[in-house]
């Protein structure tokens, strides 16, 4: 696998842009971007013969000054000088990182029937991967989930922690990012045409930000800064709310508890009032709430998907840990959620799932 191949991927199928002397027209896709496509003669030969002030503001709104000058065929300066002069004559034209979030608080995803994966505290390093990592790929790959939720703490990066540092060795956030970025172009592979892919951001995951924003606040919009910036194919958040509104569905996802302690998945699924299904505790279980609802409610603690012996985990100065390495599988059913399905480490060769010892 070549390293970075993931972060040569978008959000948008950008691949292939035409290149000068091709006509092209304007395609609004999905994610929202507009798009070259073949069609009316807005470029010519060679260049571009014309392009309307609105359709290069849009262009430029939509998907910045490199893919602009990609789709026109023209350099980057040349993009930057035709923003200046109509900015003079319209007002400010923004580039799509500017002035908006990185990562909404939550975002909403709807499923009638189907899969979803979800695994949470990766702690990736680079040169490693763990049993249920692998796993973890294999079950995207079999099940071909409809979506694929990745519930924080993906990232390590011991280096920039609040942490006391010690000799031991940690990788750099270079390479810890590309580490990942390779793991996760393996999940995109696996994935079939159509999956989503949510990053409900952990609070590792934000040591990046945290240690550029707090160092260096003017580099803020700067492309780079963000971590979305490195993995533009996952849809980062705080959250994801599956099916919300349906009664039996209704399904919270987010890294943290709301709380604490041994009761902290029983107690958070109270307060939400919905299923939920966190991560951040290592420690894998599932808790099943009845009452007077016609369905029962379930909470989920994912587990992580790292090894318990993890570098990473050396502060727990090989103090006995209450953790299991795993992650989740969800089914619903007409919107409603089935008992949801642990995967659990048995060996490193091995998990188990549905009473079978599965070889990963």
């Amino acid at each position: 696998m070549a390293r970075g191949a993931a972060g040569r991927n978008s959000s948008c199928p950008e691949q292939g842009w035409p290149r000068s002397g091709v006509a092209i027209s304007f395609r609004w896709e999905s994610c929202g971007a507009l798009l070259p496509s073949r069609g009316a003669d807005l470029m010519g030969s060679p260049g571009i013969k014309s392009c309307s002030d609105n359709e290069f503001i849009s262009l430029f709104n939509s998907i910045g000054a490199q893919r602009t000058a990609q789709a026109l065929g023209i350099t980057e300066r040349n993009v930057y000088g035709r923003r200046e002069r109509l900015e003079k004559r319209y007002g400010s034209i923004d580039a799509p990182t500017r002035g908006r979030p990185t990562a909404p608080g939550r975002v909403p995803y709807d499923i009638k029937s189907g899969v979803v994966i979800i695994g949470s505290d990766f702690h990736i390093w680079p040169g490693a991967e763990s049993t249920c990592l692998r796993a973890f790929k294999k079950f995207v790959a079999d099940l071909k989930p409809a979506a694929v939720i990745l519930n924080g703490d993906v990232m390590d990066f011991p280096r920039i922690s609040r942490h006391p540092q010690s000799w031991e060795s940690a990788p750099d956030p270079q390479e810890e990012i590309e580490a990942v970025q390779d793991h996760l172009n393996d999940i995109v592979k696996a994935c079939k045409r159509g999956t989503q892919k949510f990053w409900c951001l952990g609070n590792h995951d934000a040591r990046f930000e945290s240690m550029i924003a707090n160092s260096i606040p003017q580099y803020r919009g700067v492309k780079g800064v963000h971590l979305s910036d490195h993995f533009p194919l996952w849809q980062k958040a705080m959250s994801c709310f599956i099916n919300e509104g349906v009664e039996g569905g209704a399904t919270m996802v987010k890294h943290i508890p709301q709380g604490g302690g041994v009761n902290a998945t029983r107690n958070f699924t109270l307060n939400a009032g919905v299923h939920t299904v966190h991560g951040h505790l290592h420690r894998q279980g599932l808790r099943c709430i009845s009452n007077y609802r016609r369905y029962d409610v379930f909470g989920v603690d994912a587990g992580m998907v790292a090894d318990k012996d993890h570098r990473a985990f050396s502060y727990t100065q090989d103090a006995p840990l209450d953790w299991r390495s795993g992650f989740t599988v969800l089914t619903y059913r007409d919107g409603v959620l089935l008992q949801p399905e642990l995967v659990t480490k048995w060996d490193d060769k091995r998990v188990s799932f549905r009473g079978e010892l599965i070889r990963v």
